[in-house]
């Protein structure tokens, strides 16, 4: 189970006595006895897992833990087909995924339209005769030159910079060729499509923004997609082998928000839930996904930056109303101690950011318990951060609240610490931050 975690060293123990007020002090004694090192599970806490992973590869969800970790969720929660799983920030639908390979009842939920395609779609992988997706594709090869340009949305800054204009003309043929197919065909050759975009542009998913990088080598879309499909073969026949399809259960999955969950799409309330919410790190998903939504789920500017305004606000462009102000009073300590020092800060919209998402986590505390079976159970991924010398312990925040909102703090798993940046560390020191595994029992 891992190891009694020893906090700091002497020297760092001042340096989080100096850094810190009563408010974090108090939840790091509050909740030491419950901290745990886990490094065994550090690999599985992020998508680095899924690299191997036949299908889960197949679309690079940078933002997903791995099919690993649900896996060994499941068997430490001893999970059974009784049970019911719930995923509120599904992402690309690794949790409703690897239940419904257990033959486990599960549902997915994401406010980000390209994450719930994804998650849609993978399950039809399991589902098609091995040869079939080479097939279409070859039959589309011979037509996609004749097709008329398909719409995108064109006047996104990033549209104009990302591809050379024969490598945009020749992925707008492609995306009105792949329109012609039939479901699930034209579903599983868009997710296809839509994993090359990368790859044939000059963007790097790289950090909190989609970055250009015109070093970079460009990939022809007719090559890279043939690639790719050649890929989802391999992995086609390979969960075939493995028999994945024998226990197979398909899983719910639905655009929604976890600040206010719909109803349950079974008759009964989910007995768990296993997740990652987004980091309150800057990153911004309308950003890192631009090209696809741009390709596929948005239509124009104003469409996109509709979404970005919805999302949980764990990035910099969030918007807090004047009248919000955060619960908990250990982030009203950490937005006191950033004020005091906005001018410092890289950037004046960190504490807006902060309190956004603390009040939205809140809320979505708040619909867990409300739609959690007794006695459920939560597994909860999160990453703590720490901007201009201030720590926020993002894990032991929401255990306190989750506490609050009647849920019972199990253990908290610290499965690595993550360096600060190196102006952090020039300023600061070298003070590591918990990526965190909570573990919490509805009471």
């Amino acid at each position: 189970m891992g190891r009694q975690l020893s906090l700091w060293t002497v020297g760092e123990a001042r340096h989080r006595k100096a850094a810190s007020g009563a408010g974090r002090e108090a939840l790091e004694d509050k909740y030491a006895p419950l901290l745990c090192e886990r490094f065994d599970i550090a690999d599985s806490v992020s998508y680095a897992g899924n690299k191997r992973m036949p299908l889960f590869r197949l679309y690079r969800y940078k933002e997903a833990f791995a099919y690993s970790f649900v896996q060994a969720m499941i068997e430490n929660l001893a999970l059974s087909e009784a049970d019911f799983v719930l995923d509120p920030f599904c992402g690309m639908g690794t949790t409703p995924f690897t239940a419904g390979l257990h033959g486990i009842p599960s549902w997915g939920l994401d406010k980000l339209p390209v994450a719930v395609f994804v998650a849609r779609t993978l399950p039809w992988f399991l589902q098609v005769e091995p040869g079939q997706i080479h097939e279409v594709f070859t039959r589309l090869l011979t037509s996609v030159g004749r097709q008329p340009p398909a719409d995108v949305a064109e006047d996104v800054a990033i549209m104009k910079v990302a591809f050379e204009p024969e490598t945009l003309l020749l992925l707008r043929k492609w995306k009105s060729a792949i329109a012609t197919l039939d479901s699930p065909y034209r579903e599983m050759m868009m997710l296809l499509f839509l994993a090359i975009l990368e790859p044939c542009s000059y963007t790097s998913k790289d950090g909190q923004f989609l970055r250009l990088r015109h070093d970079k080598p460009v990939a022809h879309p007719t090559e890279a997609l043939q690639q790719k499909v050649l890929e989802a073969e391999r992995d086609i026949l390979l969960v075939r082998k493995l028999g994945w399809h024998r226990r197979w259960r398909q899983p719910i999955v639905m655009q929604g928000d976890a600040r206010q969950l719909p109803p349950t799409p079974l008759d009964r309330l989910p007995t768990a839930i296993i997740t990652s919410p987004p980091y309150v790190n800057r990153y911004d998903y309308t950003r890192s996904y631009s090209l696809e939504l741009c390709f596929a789920f948005v239509r124009d500017f104003e469409e996109l930056k509709a979404l970005r305004y919805s999302i949980l606000r764990s990035h910099i462009e969030a918007k807090v109303h004047p009248n919000e102000v955060p619960a908990h009073p250990a982030v009203l300590e950490v937005l006191n101690a950033l004020q005091q020092r906005r001018n410092r800060l890289n950037n004046p919209r960190i504490p807006a950011m902060i309190a956004g998402y603390f009040i939205d986590m809140e809320q979505v505390i708040q619909e867990w318990a409300r739609t959690l079976a007794s006695g459920g159970k939560v597994v909860v991924v999160v990453d703590n951060v720490r901007f201009d010398g201030e720590m926020v312990p993002v894990d032991l925040i929401l255990c306190d609240i989750a506490e609050r909102e009647g849920f019972s703090v199990e253990a908290i798993w610290v499965a690595r610490y993550k360096g600060n940046s190196s102006q952090q560390m020039g300023r600061y020191g070298r003070l590591p931050v918990r990526e965190s595994v909570l573990l919490w029992r509805k009471l």
